[in-house]
């Protein structure tokens, strides 16, 4: 792919790329936006360097590419909703992040995407992974695709979001969306299929015995996860990621207890999967 505005220098053969030449925070010319956006659908998950921006120029970029979600479990600070802290410290509990998974997947529309950008790192650690749900499904075999395809499974956000209030104190009640999505998703707009569940938020495979979905989601999850469709990105202060929820998972390490690592996360709303 050609690009005139921008530099984008592939991490792995499958997956990731460091996008340079563009401060984002100014207002993107439409030729850096549509070569953003073809650097996002061709590597699934890009990232960029030396990006002092402020909240509204976060949610500017963000929303050049559609509307911005905000967090059914997670409130922003004063003033921006549409913003998700990331934060944690020596008396974190816990962190976001920590398990595979899309992003907020348990929406009837999950979000298209995701933008995060880290201004403190720890000194060592708080790397993030990302896997290509695209390249997990063409590695399966013709008959396991054609079974999959069929297929359609159930997410919850209650037992995680709960889960994370009642480690924090919280009460662990609150009703949370879900909502039914194929195993195998198509993309929007590359046309290509993936592997649509994670541990985070899928429970079951409907319309099958409880067995028989807890023996294919493991092996889904297992599967997702191999090296080869993965790529791994060391973050540095004032680094930008942006991935494609609809082509890739991600898990955030958490190996820096008890340093900090801080940033902010804008999300952008997506549509129903297919």
């Amino acid at each position: 792919m050609s690009y005139q505005t921008i530099e984008v220098r592939p991490l792995t053969p499958t997956l990731g790329a460091e996008v340079s030449g563009v401060d984002l925070s100014a207002p993107l010319s439409d030729q850096q936006f549509q070569e953003i956006h073809d650097g996002l659908m061709a590597h699934q998950v890009i990232f960029f360097r030396d990006q002092d921006i402020t909240l509204e120029q976060h949610k500017d970029f963000g929303r050049r590419f559609g509307p911005l979600h905000i967090h059914p479990s997670a409130p922003g600070p004063a003033g921006h909703p549409e913003i998700l802290r990331i934060h944690a410290d020596e008396n974190s509990k816990q962190v976001a992040g920590h398990r595979w998974h899309s992003d907020v997947s348990c929406d009837p529309e999950p979000p298209m995407g995701s933008i995060l950008h880290i201004h403190t790192v720890p000194s060592i650690g708080g790397d993030t992974l990302f896997a290509s749900s695209n390249a997990a499904y063409e590695a399966l075999s013709a008959p396991m695709k054609k079974f999959l395809g069929d297929l359609s499974a159930r997410h919850d956000g209650g037992p995680n979001y709960n889960r994370r209030a009642q480690i924090n104190g919280k009460p662990g009640d609150k009703q949370y969306p879900y909502a039914d999505h194929p195993v195998i998703r198509t993309h929007p707009v590359t046309g290509k299929k993936g592997i649509y569940v994670s541990p985070v938020f899928t429970q079951y495979i409907c319309d099958l015995p409880e067995d028989e979905s807890r023996s294919i989601l493991d092996f889904l999850y297992a599967h997702n996860r191999k090296e080869q469709f993965v790529c791994r990105f060391t973050w540095k202060k004032d680094s930008i990621a942006f991935w494609d929820n609809r082509a890739v998972q991600h898990l955030a390490m958490w190996d820096y207890f008890p340093r900090v690592r801080s940033g902010y996360r804008v999300t952008v709303a997506g549509d129903k999967p297919f």
